[in-house]
C-alpha cells in the first residue's frame, strides 16, 4: 500500500500554484468574450488579394460600421463589431469589393443582441449553481455524511478555478474566445471530476463497513492504492482521444477540446490530491470532537 496522503503539502503547493497563476492571468488580462455573451456581430470574409489591417479599418469605419477586432490571416479576414443589421452588412461587403476591386465572400455572418448575451450569462451561472446543489444533496445522502459532499464540491471548485484560469491563458495569448462550447466543456469537467472522487470516496466507505472503525487515513491510502491504476487508464483513454481532436478537429472546436483536455487532467489529479487530503483532515477534526 503506498503512502500517498504523506506528501499532502507537495499536492497543495502544486494546485495553489496552478490556482494562483490563473488568478493572476484572470484579474489581469481577464478573457476574450464572443457574441454569445456581450452581443454583436461577427463577419468572415474571404479576400482574394492580401490586404492590410489598416485598409480594412478604414472601409470599415467609411461604411458606419464600429469594429471592436479586426484579425487578418491570409486571405481571411474576421470582423467583430458591434451589432449590425443585414442592410449594413450587404452596404459592408459591397463596398469592400468596390474599394479592393476584387471579389470578396462571405464566409460567416452572425449577429446577436446584447439581451441575448445577458440572458446566456445568465442561464451559465444558474446551470452551474444548480449542477453544485444537486451534487451537493446527492453526495450527502448517498454517503450519508455532509464531509464526503463537502471534500466532493471543493475538489470540484478546484478544478473549475483552474480550468477558468488557464482557458484565461488561452484567451490573452491565442484568442481564444470564451462562447457555448466553453460553458459546455466547463460544466462536463466539473461532472467528469466528481465522478473519480465519487469511485475512491465509496472504496473508503466500503472498508470502514467492512472492517469497523478505523483510522481513515488508513483506508482513504488503501482506496487510493486500489483504485489509482484504474483512474489513469480510464484518464488516458479520454486524453488520448482529446489529443487527436486537438491536432485533427480543426479550428472551430480547437479550444473547447483544449479546455476538456485541461479539465479531465485536473480532474483526474483532484480526486485522490485534492479531495480525499480533505476529506482524511475533516474526518479527524469530526472525530476529535
Amino acid at each position: 500500500m503506498v503512502n500517498f496522503l504523506k506528501y499532502r503539502w507537495v499536492y497543495f503547493i502544486i494546485s495553489s500554484f496552478f490556482i494562483g497563476m490563473g488568478l493572476f492571468s484572470i484579474l489581469k488580462w481577464g478573457y476574450i468574450y464572443s457574441i454569445d455573451f456581450v452581443g454583436g456581430t461577427n463577419l468572415q470574409y474571404e479576400i482574394s488579394l492580401s490586404v492590410p489591417t489598416s485598409q480594412i479599418q478604414t472601409i470599415l469605419k467609411e461604411s458606419g460600421v464600429a469594429a471592436i477586432e479586426v484579425v487578418r490571416s491570409g486571405n481571411m479576414v474576421t470582423i467583430r463589431s458591434k451589432p449590425i443589421n443585414e442592410k449594413t452588412e450587404t452596404f459592408l461587403k459591397t463596398n469592400f469589393e468596390k474599394k479592393l476591386k476584387t471579389k470578396v465572400t462571405t464566409l460567416r455572418s452572425e449577429t446577436v443582441g446584447p439581451t441575448l448575451g445577458r440572458e446566456t450569462m445568465t442561464k451559465t451561472i444558474i446551470a452551474s449553481i444548480l449542477a453544485t446543489m444537486g451534487i451537493l444533496l446527492y453526495m450527502s445522502y448517498a454517503f450519508k455524511g455532509f464531509t464526503y459532499a463537502f471534500s466532493a464540491i471543493v475538489a470540484m471548485l478546484h478544478d473549475l478555478l483552474v480550468v477558468l484560469g488557464t482557458y484565461s491563458l488561452f484567451s490573452h495569448f491565442f484568442r481564444a474566445e470564451v462562447d457555448t462550447m466553453f460553458v459546455t466543456a466547463v460544466l462536463t469537467s466539473m461532472s467528469f471530476s466528481v465522478h473519480d472522487t465519487i469511485v475512491i470516496f465509496d472504496k473508503i466507505r466500503e472498508y470502514k463497513e467492512q472492517e469497523g472503525r478505523g483510522e481513515v487515513e488508513y483506508y482513504a491510502n488503501r482506496a487510493l492504492t486500489e483504485t489509482m491504476v484504474r483512474s489513469v487508464n480510464n484518464s488516458m483513454t479520454i486524453v488520448f482521444m482529446l489529443l487527436a481532436l486537438t491536432l485533427l478537429g480543426g479550428s472551430t472546436i480547437q479550444f473547447f477540446v483544449l479546455t476538456l483536455l485541461v479539465g479531465t487532467i485536473t480532474g483526474t489529479y483532484s480526486s485522490p490530491f485534492v479531495a480525499t487530503p480533505i476529506l482524511v483532515w475533516l474526518e479527524k477534526r469530526k472525530k476529535g470532537r
